[in-house]
């Protein structure tokens, strides 16, 4: 399970003394504790791996857009932090299919669909994140999906 590895990781690297890298794996642990409290009041609790992956996604998706925005500012040392902090999560992260895959799995879901126009966008998104949804970037298929779709 995702959530032991990250725990037996953490321990890992405080035993390496490897401050960086554990101040990460607190992080990860704390925003997984924090959706774990938010879904207490929850009706339906989704798996615990795709519950962590939600999580790590958010976090990494969160980390571009901040070194995209530090690079702008000309923060380059909160940059290289923020990059730092993004290995570590990608570690745990399942890897990302390739454009090619992501085109194939569009076309694919276009012929179960019968997806003809933009105005069946939101049904191949749809059935796009049901079935590849942890490992695909969505901001990236998205485009992917308009450009197949006009």
């Amino acid at each position: 399970m995702l959530r032991e590895k990250i725990q037996s990781e953490t321990v890992t690297a405080m035993k390496a003394k490897d401050k960086e890298r554990t101040a990460a794996l607190r992080l990860i642990g704390a925003k997984i504790k924090d959706r774990d409290i938010e879904l207490r009041t929850a009706d339906k609790m989704p798996e615990d791996d795709e519950l962590v992956t939600d999580v790590l996604m958010k976090m990494a998706k969160q980390r571009k857009e901040s070194i995209a925005m530090y690079e702008d500012g000309g923060r380059q040392e909160l940059a290289e932090k923020e990059k730092a902090e993004l290995v570590v999560i990608e570690e745990f992260l399942p890897q990302q299919m390739s454009e090619e895959e992501t085109r194939a799995a569009i076309a694919q879901i276009k012929a179960d669909t019968g997806a003809e126009g933009m105005k069946d966008m939101g049904k191949v998104m749809g059935e796009l994140k049901a079935r590849h949804g942890a490992t695909l970037d969505m901001t990236k298929a998205s485009g992917l999906v308009k450009e197949a779709l006009s």
